[in-house]
């Protein structure tokens, strides 16, 4: 897709894509959330390759923030159900256009974030009616490594492709993913 060369910021929803929505409570509350490594990784190489990432959620708990704290993610908007206002503050804070910008979501939540940003992407098992707002669907559900299938369909249309798909690549930019 042409439009993804043309991206400098990823803003990206957290329950239902990074997640695979599932919410796993004890007596004092949320207890552990699944995170998928692989999109882990896709976020570390878009950074490393001058893409900025952005984190954001309706939700805002203490294992959301250790997990944006691991992954480096410098720009995140939490607890904002207003999500067409948090993206037009992330893309300032970018210092980027719409046009610049993609969305990846999964419920309805996010369809203002979609209205605004340039390339609204949603999960393959988002809801039918994101889907059909959505730009482009892809194969991943979300907590499946949705996420690193985003930021190869970036890189490559960016011909960074290198960065993922050879040993040599993946070593160019290995030191600015630190752990």
């Amino acid at each position: 897709m042409e439009r993804l060369a043309k991206i400098k910021l990823v803003i990206t929803d957290i329950d239902g894509v990074l997640t695979d929505g599932s919410l796993y409570y004890d007596e004092n509350g949320e207890a552990l959330k699944y995170f998928n490594v692989k999109d882990g990784l896709g976020i570390k190489m878009l950074l490393a390759c001058g893409i900025q990432v952005a984190v954001l959620s309706g939700g805002d708990t203490p294992i959301l923030r250790r997990r944006i704290k691991d992954l480096g993610i410098p720009l995140f908007q939490l607890g904002k159900m207003s999500k067409r206002q948090a993206c037009l503050d992330l893309m300032a804070q970018a210092g980027v256009t719409a046009e610049e910008t993609a969305f990846l979501g999964d419920d309805t939540l996010d369809l203002p974030a979609f209205e605004v940003c340039g390339l609204a992407i949603a999960v393959n098992d988002a809801f039918d009616y994101m889907q059909a707002q959505a730009d482009l669907v892809l194969t991943r559900k979300g907590g499946h490594a949705a996420f690193r299938e985003l930021s190869d369909m970036i890189l490559k249309a960016q011909g960074k492709e290198e960065v993922y798909s050879t040993a040599d690549g993946f070593m160019k930019v290995v030191h600015q993913m630190a752990q």
